[in-house]
């Protein structure tokens, strides 16, 4: 310590120690060496070459080391050393590295260096002056330094707490919002393509209030563990709040591989869920948008997201959904059916429609599954997919629910005795304490015989509350009804159902008819196997949705009895189906296609079609997968090369297969895929960056054509077919 302090007599600073009283130099040095002891700080000095002359005991321990053995050894050698030039502080400044401070004899002030100690991380706040002799010669440094280790960790603490969610890790909304902000606006610049994807849980509310905060806290946790795993390494994952996610998704425009990558989030989110030893079963919606296509800032691309969320939410949630300019009006739309809805209860605008169950083996109508029909004076018929998904997320399913069970109990009692009736009971309504006395009140009003009700149930009434479902259950058998598990095969552990719950019927869900006669196809094994295992269990199966002659002998050569589906029967009115019984025994015989061909939507909306330099304008009737019917043009020969323009952005190239006068069948070049809600879209849209680099304002694609950019010098050519006029498009010659 003497050494630190002492300096040659006469020189400039000089010390000159001595013994004496307070304030003396022996004092002062006391003082220096109880600071040392109490390992709040620590000093130093090197000489000019930068090699340690002093440094205090407390100091080298952090090190390992005695202080001793440090004398001559180069300073900067005890940190870890920068690779650039400067380094960034706490307070975002540039700051040089202490190799280039003291070579430049600056002072040092709050350097923060992190010793170079392996497996081990300590930090260092450095000070230091340059020392010089009377001559001005430079001698070394002198300076202090203390540990700020702990200090710094909690800095990092706090700075981690405003960027990422405490409870699952992820990033927080205030991250997410400044990282999308910087991707865009760098990929802005390159032209390139990030995709966003907006989840929220379905059903998590449920869990909050029947297990507790502390179990739905455990389900958001696990949730983003699944996530992580799902999602690329090279996405970025935030909650954003409540049960409410975000994925942004770098270099991503291809709709194919976003629908694939958002169906596998929505099956892996909606596996069961062990929290606190009771299972849970939840699922999730998706909405998607990608930048620059659905919008090229940061709030544009969220409220895109946002609205396709909605959107999917809305179409009977586990849907994904991309984004459309068609969704703007969604959220207005769901609010005006929720009115409308309440006022069609209210002044019985409701119908009960009825889809037969036939036995194959001599095609007799042995029961009937109800379904909800609306028919609005204004707005025409609103599908069940969409009203009863608002119905849900308000008060109105209870006494939705209620009218279905009343209306088709009323109607099944007029039928004969040996045919049956099986409505649908959503999650909320099973969950209502009131729903056994409900179902108890409704067949004493009826007449109708217990066990020609089958209340049909899906996976979602088995999470949450177990005790509370066990005992509806029991409630439910007492009085007689039948209970059908509905989609069986689509959840994650029916088998356990079918164990503890008194299950009297399993519906096999279309989804394993629809693709079964296909090359290579497993699902007619799976299929058998259901039927087995419902046989070796004394109950029934009823297949659904099949719809082709193929189909048909399929599931009857695997085994199965009934059948519901368009090969017999759609939904047909109460007056149809009592009609049918006065005449007689109901049965119908299959009719339909020998195979099935993928779905074909029926549309009827305007497009272009483009054929060399010219722009028609045509009216698309039907289209698939992997093709469409037009009508518009006169006499496209077979063979000619089209690209139909979709609209916003989405170009389809396509041949003429088949060609009658005005209309034409076309095959796609690249199939189409699912757009989430039933109908299709182009993998791929034209970039707004290419149509920028064309002349245009840089703005993500509005409704409507694909605003191509034809060569204006070839458009005096004369068109190689005329345009005529068909129902919704103007006809006229083109030029």
């Amino acid at each position: 310590m003497t050494a630190f302090w002492k300096r040659k007599s006469g020189g400039a600073g000089s010390t000159v120690v001595g013994t004496g009283g307070p304030g003396t130099p022996a004092e002062k040095l006391r003082l220096l060496e109880e600071f040392e002891k109490s390992g709040k700080g620590w000093f130093w000095s090197t000489d000019a070459k930068g090699c340690i002359t002093y440094i205090s005991q407390s100091a080298a321990k952090s090190l390992g080391r005695d202080a001793a053995s440090l004398h001559g050894t180069r300073l900067v050698s005890l940190f870890v050393q920068e690779k650039d030039e400067s380094t960034s502080t706490q307070a975002g400044h540039s700051e040089r590295t202490l190799p280039f401070l003291m070579s430049m004899k600056n002072t040092i002030a709050n350097a923060e260096l992190r010793l170079d100690i392996p497996d081990d991380e300590v930090w260092w706040s450095l000070h230091g002056r340059p020392q010089f002799d009377a001559d001005g010669t430079f001698t070394g440094y002198r300076g202090n330094g203390e540990d700020i280790t702990e200090e710094r960790q909690s800095r990092q603490d706090a700075s981690r707490m405003a960027l990422f969610d405490s409870l699952t890790g992820l990033a927080n909304r205030h991250h997410m919002t400044k990282r999308l902000e910087s991707i865009l606006a760098s990929y802005k610049a390159a032209g390139r393509s990030c995709a966003m994807m907006m989840l929220d849980l379905d059903r998590f509310k449920q869990v909050n209030d029947t297990l507790g905060h502390p179990a739905g806290d455990e389900l958001l946790k696990q949730v983003a563990q699944r996530l992580q795993r799902i999602v690329g390494s090279n996405c970025e994952i935030g909650r954003l709040g409540g049960d409410e996610f975000q994925v942004i998704l770098p270099d991503m425009d291809d709709r194919g591989r976003l629908g694939e990558l958002a169906s596998r989030v929505i099956q892996m989110i909606s596996q069961p869920y062990s929290i606190e030893g009771s299972r849970c079963v939840i699922g999730t919606s998706v909405g998607i948008a990608i930048a620059p296509y659905d919008g090229v800032s940061s709030g544009e691309l969220v409220r895109s997201a946002d609205l396709a969320l909605y959107a999917a939410k809305g179409g009977g949630k586990g849907q994904y959904r991309f984004f459309s300019n068609e969704l703007k009006d969604e959220a207005e739309e769901r609010r005006m059916i929720e009115e409308d809805l309440r006022d069609a209860l209210a002044k019985g605008q409701l119908e009960m429609h009825y889809q037969p169950v036939v036995r194959v083996e001599d095609n007799t109508v042995t029961g009937f599954e109800a379904l909800m029909r609306w028919h609005h004076p204004a707005r025409g018929p609103i599908g069940p997919g969409v009203f009863i998904s608002v119905a849900e997320e308000t008060d109105l399913i209870l006494a939705l629910g209620e009218w279905a069970l009343r209306t088709a109990c009323d109607n099944a009692a007029k039928w004969p005795e040996t045919v049956r009736v099986a409505v649908n009971v959503s999650a909320v309504q099973f969950a209502s304490e009131r729903f056994p006395k409900v179902v108890a009140s409704v067949l004493a009003n009826s007449g109708l015989r217990p066990d020609r009700l089958e209340l049909e149930l899906t996976e979602t009434v088995f999470m949450g509350d177990r005790i509370g479902a066990e005992e509806t259950f029991r409630s439910l058998k007492s009085l007689g009804v039948r209970l059908v598990l509905d989609d069986f095969g689509t959840g994650y552990s029916s088998l356990g159902y079918l164990r503890t719950v008194p299950i009297d019927k399993i519906k096999i869900d279309r989804t394993f008819v629809e693709t079964c006669t296909e090359k290579g196809s497993n699902n007619q094994a799976i299929i058998a196997a259901i039927v087995n295992l419902a046989a070796a269990l004394a109950m029934e199966t009823t297949v659904e949705g099949v719809e082709a002659l193929d189909q048909l002998s399929l599931v009857t050569a695997q085994g199965g009895t009934h059948v519901q589906g368009f090969i017999y029967s759609r939904a047909i009115s109460p007056d149809a189906v009592l009609l049918n019984f006065e005449r007689g025994e109901f049965r119908i015989e299959p009719s339909g296609p020998q195979c099935y061909r993928p779905n074909r939507r029926t549309v009827f909306r305007r497009i272009g079609v483009i054929h060399e330099d010219h722009r028609y304008e045509a009216m698309l009737r039907d289209i698939s997968r992997t093709g469409a019917r037009i009508e518009g043009m006169l006499n496209v020969p077979e063979g000619t090369e089209l690209v139909l323009d979709l609209g916003e952005g989405q170009l389809a190239v396509c041949i003429v297969r088949r060609s009658n006068d005005a209309q034409q069948g076309v095959e796609f070049e690249m199939p189409l895929i699912s757009d989430g809600a039933g109908g299709f879209c182009t993998r791929h849209r034209i970039s707004p960056y290419a149509l920028a680099a064309a002349g245009m304002p840089l703005t993500a694609l509005g409704p409507g054509a694909s605003q191509l950019a034809l060569n204006e010098g070839s458009r005096s050519a004369r068109p190689a077919f005329m345009q005529v006029e068909t129902s919704g498009t103007k006809g006229s010659r083109a030029a």
